[in-house]
């Protein structure tokens, strides 16, 4: 299952070995509500490789505005600390795949 992230675990998150994916998201987008059975088929997946969480951009302001985000749904993809991908808008699970294969190497 998905961690669900606030701006106040988030920095914890960031120190852990593993990449992280976050998905930036809000209960009224439509395209959010699509993309939330990709993403936690995905955190089941590689629930041993990969952190992976999404972030309520409307209960969430810091972290939303660190990364810039304005449109949504984003997924960032960071690895180290850094933000080293980004998806935004609605994906087919197979884009996401490869970026998080990516992220792995």
């Amino acid at each position: 299952m998905a961690l669900e992230i606030t701006d106040a675990t988030f920095e914890e998150l960031l120190k852990s070995d593993k990449p992280v994916v976050i998905d930036f998201w809000a209960e009224w987008c439509g395209p959010c509500r699509m993309i939330g059975p990709i993403i936690e088929e995905l955190a089941n997946e590689y629930a041993d490789k990969v952190t992976i969480g999404k972030v309520d951009v409307d209960n969430n302001d810091d972290i939303t505005s660190k990364y810039g985000i304005r449109n949504i749904p984003t997924i960032l993809f960071i690895k180290n600390g850094e933000v080293v991908d980004k998806q935004v808008g609605a994906a087919q699970k197979s884009a996401l795949v490869e970026k998080i294969n990516n992220l792995l190497k």
